[in-house]
């Protein structure tokens, strides 16, 4: 039996590993849930799957749940989440934490060599460099629950003397992709994704196609190509959810139902796969497999991601910090739609490169990044 982790447990992906758990109780063991605010959740977790670590952001609510659970260990704040990520009781955690939150939790599992699903892009986007060097060199194992890269992952498996040509990262194309973009759309309409359901913030980066910007980077990092290689491919249907092409010019996709659960389970149980009750796709019902390009004129955020990786490692932190600023704007309805991609890129155009080794330099320079995000919108 695997003991798991589940660092963003009241959020979507964090419900979608749980869901799994419960088909395979006999499989595996919950030992820490790591959650946000919401403690009705987190209290409602805890009854189910008994964990002997939990944390919550705030000490009112840590309070409560120490009160409530006496035998286990509750942790919140800063220092709260620098300890429970350093505990080492668990086989496998998944990194679901939003945003750039989940950096520093995630390289203290990696730097004690534990096996690591991430299903938080920020990551390696931010960290890549680094959280790879440090996952090397202390052995730990980095997975993946991200839909796309589980696919080039699993469409890996086995190739390993097989060089890649290119990876072919499918993208929905969000609400917009046959739409004009302008400053009138609103933050509902933004949010109407047409194929999954997601948070606000990653579903406002697929409709920017930033998410898919992000990926590209994480594809760098994970699977150890050049950004010429990783070519993004619009799949509306989201059915191929992403391809790998070799060098003999195969190329390998993987089709299945749009279900985070399925990635999930891969990657919990990695490299076997699990049985599930999600309705499995009946390819006579398939009509077609339409793949377009999509504009990089248009979808700016994706050409700055290739910028960004070219530019270098701090390019990607600007990347990451003002798109976080600036979405989180638009969202709350203090900024326009466009105001995301057109404000990053001036960000992106204060810099000059610079370098950063450590996670602490990381994080005082996206914190820099985000002062300075704020102060553009501000003017």
């Amino acid at each position: 039996m695997k003991n798991v982790a589940i660092f963003g447990s009241t959020g979507s992906i964090g419900e979608s590993t749980l869901n799994v758990i419960r088909e395979n109780k006999d499989l595996f063991n919950i030992v820490t849930l790591v959650a946000g605010k919401n403690i009705k959740k987190l209290i409602e977790q805890i009854e189910e799957f008994k964990p002997k670590n939990v944390y919550i952001i705030d000490k009112e609510n840590s309070d409560i749940l120490k009160e409530k659970y006496k035998d286990i260990n509750v942790f919140y704040g800063e220092e709260g989440m620098e300890e429970i990520s350093k505990l080492v009781d668990y086989d496998i955690s998944i990194s679901a934490l939003v945003g750039i939150a989940g950096l520093k939790p995630t390289y203290n599992m990696i730097k004690n060599g534990k096996t690591v699903a991430l299903a938080n892009k920020e990551v390696l986007v931010a960290g890549g460099k680094l959280i790879m060097k440090t996952a090397k060199e202390n052995g730990a194992k980095l997975l993946t629950v991200d839909s796309e890269h589980s696919a080039i992952m699993q469409c890996l498996n086995g190739e390993e003397n097989n060089p890649i040509d290119k990876i072919l990262l499918t993208a929905s194309g969000g609400p917009f992709f046959n739409k004009e973009i302008t400053d009138d759309i609103t933050v509902e309409q933004a949010l109407n994704h047409p194929t999954w359901s997601m948070g606000p913030k990653v579903t406002i980066d697929s409709s920017t196609m930033m998410n898919k910007g992000f990926e590209i980077i994480e594809a760098k990092w994970l699977f150890d190509v050049e950004p010429e290689q990783i070519e993004v491919v619009v799949h509306k249907k989201s059915l191929v959810h992403s391809m790998v092409q070799f060098k003999d010019g195969t190329i390998m996709a993987n089709i299945g139902p749009k279900s985070m659960q399925i990635p999930i389970a891969y990657a919990l149980n990695y490299p076997m796969r699990l049985q599930n009750n999600i309705e499995k796709i009946d390819l006579f019902e398939v009509v077609d497999l339409k793949f377009e390009k999509p504009d990089l004129n248009k979808f700016k955020c994706l050409k700055l991601a290739y910028e960004a990786i070219k530019k270098g490692h701090s390019y990607q932190v600007i990347l990451n910090a003002a798109n976080e600023v600036l979405v989180d704007n638009f969202l709350n309805k203090k900024i326009t739609y466009t105001m995301i991609p057109n404000g990053i890129e001036k960000i992106m155009n204060m810099y000059e490169p610079r370098k950063l080794d450590t996670i602490d330099e990381i994080l005082q320079f996206d914190k820099e990044v985000r002062e300075k995000t704020i102060e553009l919108i501000s003017n």
